[in-house]
């Protein structure tokens, strides 16, 4: 299993890499585009592109970083590195969302003239770009940094539709007002992506029990294999994307039962829950118990 994940990192590594240069590459020519055409819609897709960049830097950033064995002063390994990343890439994407949404309600009120030809051929450019750099992730390892990743892409697909869309409009029919209200969609889409990605990670960050599993169920489990009295002081956290980790104290009734009660509940944490890092203390007498008794 170990050497499975190491066997993807590079190749994943190295897609990313491409990808980072080929959206830096590409925000430009948009941006560029958008300034000379007076879209709104580009401007704003280029500034989600820049983001996606930067984005995809610290992803490939924590992913090199969360390779690195663990040490004497990071016991776990640097895995966390991603979620942080996670973290702030879906800021950042946030506050994006927010800028391009004001900028498109101001709009509204005062339409800007757009030219729609070269604002349809940049966004359809943009659009072949951006499918590329979405395959090319999609190819790897699912990591919740890669995963982030690919949403800023995914969601850079359709701010490039949008735009599109808006060049098409503005080009066939000549409707300006069309650009703001495809930006504000671009902006909403933004956020939307950004809010869940933010909350899932924060999760992690604060410790939290991870979403699809159930804490009382565990708990409950744990403590109805024979030879166990009670389950307390149980712990149940995410160590970094796909890694998670229970502690508790197990209260048993005969001490020298411990070694099959441990293998039973190994086994049932593992195949049933896909918990591997676990950490058991037995206990004949909950009086020892010092977290037990603290309120």
């Amino acid at each position: 299993m170990h050497n499975h994940s190491h066997h993807h990192k590079p190749s994943l590594n190295r897609n990313l890499l491409i990808g980072i240069a080929l959206i830096f590459g590409f925000a430009i020519v948009e941006a560029m585009g958008g300034w000379m055409t007076g879209s709104l819609a580009l401007l704003s897709d280029a500034g989600h592109m820049a983001s996606d960049g930067v984005a995809l830097c610290i992803a490939a950033f924590a992913g090199w970083l969360a390779l690195k064995p663990p040490s004497h002063k990071h016991s776990y390994g640097l895995g966390r590195a991603e979620v942080v990343a996670a973290w702030i890439s879906s800021l950042m994407m946030l506050i994006i969302s927010i800028m391009v949404i004001v900028e498109a309600v101001h709009r509204i009120h005062a339409p800007s003239h757009v030219n729609g030809g070269p604002v349809m051929i940049i966004a359809l450019l943009g659009l072949i770009v951006n499918a590329f750099v979405a395959w090319l992730l999609a190819r790897g390892e699912r990591t919740l940094n890669i995963r982030a990743a690919l949403l800023h892409v995914m969601s850079d697909i359709l701010g490039s539709i949008a735009a599109l869309i808006a060049g098409a409009v503005i080009y066939f029919v000549g409707w300006m007002l069309i650009d703001p209200i495809l930006s504000i969609l671009i902006g909403v889409l933004i956020l939307i992506s950004s809010l869940s990605l933010l909350r899932e990670s924060l999760l992690v960050l604060m410790e939290g029990v991870p979403g699809h599993l159930n804490f009382k169920e565990i708990a409950h489990a744990m403590a109805s294999i024979r030879g166990v009295k009670a389950v307390h002081d149980l712990h149940i956290w995410t160590l970094s994307s796909g890694k998670i980790a229970l502690s508790a104290h197990i209260d048993i009734q005969d001490l020298n039962t411990w070694e099959d009660v441990l293998i039973i509940l190994k086994k049932q944490l593992k195949e049933n829950y896909q918990i591997e890092h676990i950490t058991l203390q037995p206990e004949s007498d909950v009086v020892d118990c010092q977290p037990c008794l603290e309120p």
